[in-house]
Order: structure tokens, then C-alpha cells, then sequence
């Protein structure tokens, strides 16, 4: 093996074309050098410009077509705020031709933080059920929620209803009643921490689309206080008809 096809080599040049697709060069649909040229312009060998190339693939930022070459992808996940009938990430991903699934990380009770009883209306310490999970299109990772909901009103609520990918807003309304309705949503840029950029396969610190919102059922009471951290190469955002913020390149 020589060492430009040394696995740190061949990362190295991943994580240079990576800058290459999100320094907004290319936009969604754009085509990108031949592996000849990227090789010659990076001073590597094709062979590590194709595993490169075939990594980006698979974590869903390049997409190959036989006849016209590789191409940027196009947003894997169309998020649809304010929608009257659309509001789970499963139902979103599936209206867009997606195979949504998930991954549980975690399940447990705690006392609010002042901000999330805040959001939720509730005194200050009371139980919230907060839910992390890692939510995936087509087996990539694209966003790491973290709903708070109100103890109180999701009696009996256990992690073993969440692992076999169930929507969680198909489930409370089944369950308890809760209807999502509009809530409020504030859609920022952060960055991405360790273990958030770990899940999303990006380097750390990498700029991410981040989403919270309080969101409130058909009476207009919040019962979730959501955190969203979103890959901002697979998802962009919808505000009415017309209107996106995010993806690559935006």
C-alpha cells in the first residue's frame, strides 16, 4: 500500500472535497470533476479520489448517475414548517419519496430546566419525558432530535413504544389525545458539538441547520419543546409556499 491510498490519505481527501461541496461552489444538481480531474487537482491518486468519492456517496452528499457522471445531491429531506397536515419527520420524509427510519438514543425522565418548563408553561422542576433520537433517510443520518414533553400528559409513555420506529405524533394522538397543531419555530445556525457531529457523520464544529420549536395541539397548549440538529446538506426547511432556508450550498 502506498501511502496515498493510506486510510488517513484517503480522509484527508474526503474531508477536502467535503469543503469543496459545502464552501457553496457547487449547488444541488451541479456536476463535479471527473475522478481524473479531481485526482490531478489534489495531487492524489485516482484510486483515493474514488474512495473519497464513494464515501460522500454513501453518507448521501454525492449521487452517481451511469450516464451523466456524479452530481451534488439534491436535499434528501424536505421539512415542512407550519404545515396543517403534515408535522412528524416520518410522514415528511415519506411525502417526499424518502424511507424514513430512527435509532433511540435516549429515553428517560428529568426535572424541566427553567427554559423548557418556560416553553411548556410549567412550574420550574416539574417531570418532562425527554426523548433523543437519531432520525435517518434511506439509512442516512440527517437530523438528532431531542423532544422535552410534559410527564403529565403522556402517562405511561415508555421507551419500547419508540423502537420500532413509530411516529411519536401518530402515537400521542392515538394514545393521549394530542393532535399537533402550528407551533413556534425558530430555525438558526449552530455548530456542530463532538458527539452531534459523530452522529451526523461531520466534522466537528461543522455548521448545522438548527431547529427548535414549541409545539402546541389543536387548543393551542404546547406539549413539546423540541431541539433539532439538521445535517445541512440533506435537509432544507419550507416556510410556505415558495420560501426554503437550507441545504447545500444556501
Amino acid at each position: 500500500m502506498t501511502d496515498d491510498a493510506t486510510p488517513r490519505r484517503y480522509l484527508q481527501v474526503q474531508q477536502r472535497l467535503q469543503d469543496m461541496l459545502d464552501g457553496g461552489e457547487y449547488q444541488p444538481g451541479d456536476k463535479v470533476p471527473s475522478e481524473r480531474e479531481l485526482a490531478l487537482t489534489l495531487g492524489v491518486s485516482r484510486m483515493t479520489v474514488r474512495r473519497a468519492v464513494d464515501a460522500l456517496v454513501r453518507l448521501g452528499l454525492l449521487e452517481r448517475d451511469s450516464t451523466t457522471g456524479t452530481r451534488v445531491s439534491t436535499p434528501k429531506v424536505r421539512r415542512l414548517l407550519n404545515h396543517a397536515h403534515l408535522h412528524s419527520i416520518t410522514q415528511m420524509v415519506a411525502a417526499t419519496g424518502g424511507r424514513a427510519g430512527g435509532r433511540l438514543l435516549e429515553f428517560q425522565m428529568l426535572a424541566a430546566s427553567g427554559r423548557v418548563a418556560e416553553k411548556l408553561r410549567l412550574p420550574a422542576g416539574s417531570p418532562v419525558v425527554v426523548i433523543r433520537r437519531l432520525r435517518l433517510v434511506d439509512e442516512v443520518p440527517f437530523c438528532l432530535e431531542t423532544s422535552h414533553l410534559s410527564a403529565r400528559r403522556v402517562p405511561g409513555l415508555a421507551a419500547q413504544d419508540l423502537l420500532d420506529e413509530t411516529s411519536l405524533y401518530q402515537l400521542l394522538e392515538e394514545r393521549y389525545g394530542i393532535a399537533a397543531a402550528v407551533g413556534e419555530s425558530v430555525i438558526s445556525v449552530s455548530f456542530a458539538t463532538a458527539p452531534e457531529a459523530q452522529a451526523l457523520t461531520l466534522p466537528t464544529q461543522h455548521p448545522v441547520l438548527l431547529y427548535r420549536s414549541v409545539v402546541q395541539d389543536t387548543q393551542g397548549q404546547p406539549f413539546e419543546y423540541l431541539k433539532s440538529v439538521n445535517h445541512p446538506g440533506l435537509v432544507e426547511f419550507n416556510i410556505g409556499e415558495g420560501r426554503q432556508v437550507g441545504g447545500l450550498g444556501a
